[in-house]
């Protein structure tokens, strides 16, 4: 990326941050900006997964973000969501391996040092100026986000005797999602990027919900609850508290083969079941 090109991009991703609030959905805006089409909609759905799911302190939202906008892209370019999923899986790998080069974890937690589920600890990185750390990163990480999208993009997927599965992507179709939407989500799987880390199916569901409930029928992103959160409460029972994706399927994938023969053999359909049962 030339230099006018990278501090144009920097610029784009710090103002959006100011102006879109999130971390989550300021990077699904600067990819969907970067490909020439913005979904505001969609864009907004995503606002709970900032500060690692719910608050939670798990994958950046920066990441969450990231990934819907490849997925949309994916689709876009073969409007097949099984050619789409594997694509994005991949691209979501590159692209988690450029923020894990700039700034040494995914983990929300780490990055901020802050308890989002904690009231004073939060209020502590608002008045302490934490907040301009993460605005920082948005910038520094905007251009090369920008790069890493466009390279993972046109990445050759194996040729897999199967078509290729997301747990996300599933989880959506059965929350009534299109096809375009449940491609949207095919990065999260595994743990995001096949990361082993917090619950893709979970995020999906967050995602997908905040969409159809909340802003296609209000215009306004669900309340940020996440001790009241009727998905994260079903999911923590499911689970008996686990939310690494790792934990709960007791391995980590090394292949998106690996886990397309898992979601295929019926791995974590009961969890896919009663998440996309909730109402």
């Amino acid at each position: 990326m030339d230099r006018l090109k990278t501090e144009s991009t920097k610029i784009r991703a710090s103002r959006a941050f100011l102006k879109k609030g999130t971390c989550s959905r300021t990077f699904f805006f600067v990819l969907n900006r970067e490909f020439g089409h913005l979904k505001d909609d969609e864009e907004r759905a995503v606002d709970p997964l900032a500060g690692g799911i719910l608050q939670q302190g798990y994958q950046c939202g920066m990441l969450w973000g990231a990934a819907l906008g490849l997925g949309a892209e994916s689709f876009r370019r073969s409007e097949n969501l099984e050619e789409s999923v594997a694509l994005t899986i991949l691209s979501t790998q590159h692209v988690m391996e450029s923020f894990q080069n700039r700034t040494n974890t995914i983990d929300c937690e780490e990055i901020t040092k802050t308890d989002f589920s904690n009231g004073w600890s939060f209020a502590k990185y608002m008045l302490s100026g934490k907040f301009t750390s993460c605005f920082r990163l948005a910038g520094k990480w905007g251009p090369e986000v920008v790069e890493a999208a466009h390279e993972g993009l046109n990445m050759l997927p194996d040729n897999n005797e199967k078509p290729a599965i997301s747990c996300s992507s599933e989880l959506v179709k059965k929350m009534g999602g299109t096809d375009e939407e449940a491609a949207m989500v095919a990065g999260f799987a595994g743990g995001l990027g096949l990361s082993g880390d917090g619950c893709g199916a979970l995020a999906a569901a967050l995602w997908m919900n905040n969409l159809k409930e909340h802003i296609r029928k209000t215009g306004k992103s669900a309340p940020y609850k996440p001790d009241r959160n009727i998905f994260l409460d079903a999911f923590y029972k499911e689970t008996d508290f686990e939310i690494e994706c790792s934990s709960i399927c007791k391995r980590k994938f090394e292949s998106i083969d690996e886990h397309t023969e898992y979601v295929r053999n019926g791995g974590c359909m009961q969890l896919i079941e009663v998440l996309a049962s909730i109402k």
